[in-house]
């Protein structure tokens, strides 16, 4: 199978695999053709790894505990030996909820290691084997707080705003080499980092009511704009951050 939308013949690793979005736009680069390496912290990655092997792909799964990024780049040497990586895509994320005052350092850090550290690291190794190629692609999972502070949320919108600025500069850097580095950002979208905000009845109406689609989005939204970056219809967009969220920040 061939087009522009086609990922035949590639490979992706796409981290934080197991629920939520990571899976979603997993089994959706497999149906469009992509075999899968599926990161995970535990390498608990059974259910999606037979949705993906279920399009027709191959799968494997690999453990790593992206909240110690001293540990990444000798993980990614090891599958880099051994497997090519054509897209990667970061997704794997966390988010500690509190107030400014009472965030501890520790909790701070923590955020950023998965959320930035983590990303630059994968970025570096994978992005560095593209570039030497000629060809690659990065899809990173931003925020609308990469655009927007929120409340009670610092340390996720200091990473998020960080990785939309990472996202531009691995652009220009590896543009020249046939590397696109793109970001997509999530509205509200109904996975564990938002249920919080779901139990909250006066909350989720809040953000209900100020979304245009009228509904909270579901990962399975992510997939059809993860392929188009992914594929060779995105060849010449780079440094772009996509915003999916039924129409949020056009209020």
């Amino acid at each position: 199978m061939s087009g522009p939308f086609s990922l035949h013949g590639r490979t992706a690793l796409v981290t934080g695999a197991r629920t939520g979005i990571g899976r979603a736009v997993a089994v959706a680069l497999a149906a469009a053709g992509a075999d899968l390496v599926l990161l995970g912290r535990t390498g608990d990655l059974h259910d999606t790894e037979k949705a993906v092997r279920g399009t027709g792909r191959a799968a494997r799964t690999l453990a790593l505990d992206l909240s110690r990024p001293r540990e990444i780049p000798a993980a990614c040497e090891a599958l880099l030996d051994r497997q090519r990586i054509d897209i990667l895509v970061n997704n794997a994320g966390v988010i500690h909820r509190g107030p400014v005052e009472t965030t501890g350092y520790d909790d701070w850090r923590a955020v950023l290691d998965v959320n930035l550290d983590a990303v630059f690291l994968l970025s570096r190794a994978c992005g560095a084997a593209m570039a030497a190629r000629g060809s690659g692609k990065i899809v990173t999972i931003a925020s609308l707080l990469s655009f927007q502070g929120g409340v009670n949320v610092a340390s996720y919108a200091a990473s998020k705003h960080a990785v939309a600025g990472l996202t531009k500069a691995l652009a220009n850097e590896w543009g020249p080499h046939g590397v696109q580095a793109n970001a997509l950002a999530p509205g509200y979208i109904a996975t564990a980092n938002t249920r919080p905000l779901r139990d909250d009845p006066a909350r989720e109406a809040e953000i209900r009511g100020r979304i245009p689609a009228g509904r909270w989005g579901r990962p399975e939204d992510l997939a059809g704009a993860a392929v188009f970056l992914a594929s060779p219809a995105a060849d010449y967009v780079n440094g772009h951050v996509l915003v999916v969220d039924g129409g949020w920040m056009a209020r």
